[in-house]
């Protein structure tokens, strides 16, 4: 069943990244044609103060995690999760903090 499964899952995963790729490139592209800049004053910073929290967020995570694990395998012997897990999960949490706080300060606008 695996042998059948992951190619199909590997192809979703190229086709999700290539539209987003061409979503990107379309939206960049539409805002150039209407005389948008791509980046000014205000989305340089609310793209720092994002990246500021998704930062710190995804250290205090990282750091709850670690802290979980060891004590998983301090008081059950077995670790909670592997070495995989454990990033793929930090950077899932790294990315959807930034998208998500992105998105909250663009349409809060001006603070």
């Amino acid at each position: 069943m695996t042998d059948f499964l992951w190619p199909l899952i590997s192809i979703g995963i190229f086709a999700t990244i290539f539209l987003i790729g061409v979503y990107a490139i379309w939206k960049i592209l539409k805002e150039k044609r209407l005389g948008f800049p791509t980046k000014d004053e205000r989305t340089q910073k609310i793209t720092g103060i994002a990246a500021t929290y998704a930062f710190y967020i995804g250290l205090y995570f990282m750091a709850a995690l670690m802290l979980t694990n060891i004590l998983n395998i301090e008081l059950l012997g077995v670790p909670l999760l592997d070495a995989g897990d454990a990033l793929i999960a930090s950077i899932m949490v790294n990315g959807l903090t930034f998208l998500i706080v992105h998105w909250y300060f663009n349409r809060k606008g001006e603070q």
